[in-house]
């Protein structure tokens, strides 16, 4: 899959968010509204690392034994394999998401519907 220009804009389980790059090396997506309090589900990627950077907002990594407080400019990786889940602070968050190799961005668009969520 590649993806020469960003996609418009997807409701992804009640994210706004945009599809920016999608090669066989590289994934990346725009989480331009996370809503605050989102917090998905523990889970695994097994084929992809997943890269998190924040560019406004409160995020915080959980990972096994470990939470990491992230500010806007701050980077944390979540490695393939390892179990993770994320909690949005008191506001909405924007941040970008890396996927190496891509992955991530795919999922977000088959689940994503177009339209801007509410």
């Amino acid at each position: 899959m590649t993806i020469a220009a960003p996609s418009a804009e997807l409701d992804f389980l009640g994210a706004r968010v945009r599809v920016l790059e999608a090669n066989d090396g590289l994934g990346l997506v725009d989480m331009i509204e996370v809503p605050a309090g989102d917090m998905p589900p523990l889970h695994v990627h097994h084929d992809h690392d997943e890269g998190f950077y924040l560019l406004s907002g409160d995020l915080t990594l959980l990972l096994p034994g470990r939470e990491i407080a992230l500010r806007p400019g701050d980077f944390v990786l979540a490695p393939r394999g390892v179990p993770h889940t994320y909690r949005v602070g008191d506001a909405p968050a924007r941040w970008l998401v890396i996927s190496s190799p891509s992955g991530f961005e795919r999922f977000v668009a088959e689940v994503g519907t177009r339209g801007i969520a509410d």
